[in-house]
């Protein structure tokens, strides 16, 4: 039986996912220990994309300035240009998937889920469940399309006003 997990949003909407250990069992296995140590609780949205994905996973805000999470540790990259050949899985609506540097091991903490259908980005990230039901895609997509400005000089997509996560729980 795959895991389901619960985002909880600060405003109180949620967002249901099915997670596909099958598929990618490190990042899985990762993804519920982080959820497991509260390691997501307060974090924020810091990239959002229109008709592309929502991210977060790297950063909270603290006394009204923003933090970026502590360092974890890698995970292999899941995914079939790294080796990986397990995993299948298409990066469409409602798709979730670890964010990561050039370096196909550098995934950690960081994940987003796709807003659209993105298909270039299959074989070359960990994607590793999908969202369980439309009012979940319906909350991503919402997510997706607020207003977003610079901050830091390196945050350019960064959702304004910000979104953050309550929690994650396991279902």
């Amino acid at each position: 039986m795959n895991p389901k997990i619960r985002i909880n949003l600060v405003d109180g909407r949620i967002i249901d996912l099915e997670l596909y250990s099958d598929k990618a069992p490190a990042t899985v296995a990762n993804f519920l220990k982080l959820i497991d140590e509260k390691f997501y609780d307060g974090i924020i949205f810091h990239r959002n994309i229109p008709n592309f994905m929502i991210q977060t996973g790297g950063y909270f805000i603290i006394d009204d300035t923003i933090t970026e999470a502590d360092d974890r540790e890698t995970i292999k990259g899941e995914f079939t240009s790294n080796g990986f050949m397990a995993n299948d899985i298409n990066h469409e609506v409602g798709v979730i998937s670890m964010a990561r540097t050039n370096v196909k091991d550098s995934a950690s903490t960081q994940f987003f889920i796709c807003s659209a259908n993105v298909p270039h980005l299959n074989g070359d990230y960990a994607a590793f469940g999908k969202t369980l039901n439309e009012e979940s895609n319906k909350v991503v997509i919402d997510l997706s399309l607020a207003p977003t400005r610079n901050i830091a000089g390196h945050l350019a997509d960064f959702p304004y006003p910000v979104i953050g996560i309550k929690n994650i729980i396991r279902l």
